[in-house]
């Protein structure tokens, strides 16, 4: 049985753009879009882990809203569980630490990049919630 890793995303919505951000090349899934996020350590609540690794990647604070979806996905290190939030930036601009690039894409383009395969689930619902709304 391989490992259970329980994962959070978050959706960062501002101006009706959804922020993406790309894994490094020395990463599991290099070169790989994903929500911002990441794991939760023992003890720690999904939207606690979820601040601290928005403060940890981005440099950010952000307000944790709605669940989204949460999704499992077996890859070859592990199964990633993952927990995906819309949120919303407090005041703070997100700064690169851990990843290589960052795009605002409109909810159509969602699609065009090359999302981690636990991603495409909370991609497509959020498609398909913000394509022609301004909000979620």
């Amino acid at each position: 049985m391989s490992q259970r890793i329980e994962v959070v995303g978050a959706v960062i919505v501002r101006d009706g753009l959804i922020l993406a951000v790309k894994r490094g090349p020395n990463k599991a899934l290099p070169g790989k879009w994903e929500f911002p996020g990441g794991k939760v350590e023992d003890g720690e609540s999904p939207t606690d882990a979820l601040r601290r690794e928005l403060r940890e990647e981005l440099l950010c604070e952000a307000t944790i809203g709605d669940v989204i979806t949460t999704t499992t996905h077996n890859y070859n290190f592990g199964t990633v569980v993952l927990t995906t939030f819309y949120c919303a930036l407090k005041h703070d601009e997100p700064t690169l630490t851990e990843h290589v690039d960052l795009h605002w894409l409109q909810p159509a383009e969602l699609l065009s990049i090359d999302w981690a395969p636990a991603d495409v689930p909370a991609v497509k619902i959020v498609d398909e919630q913000l394509s022609g709304a301004t909000n979620p």
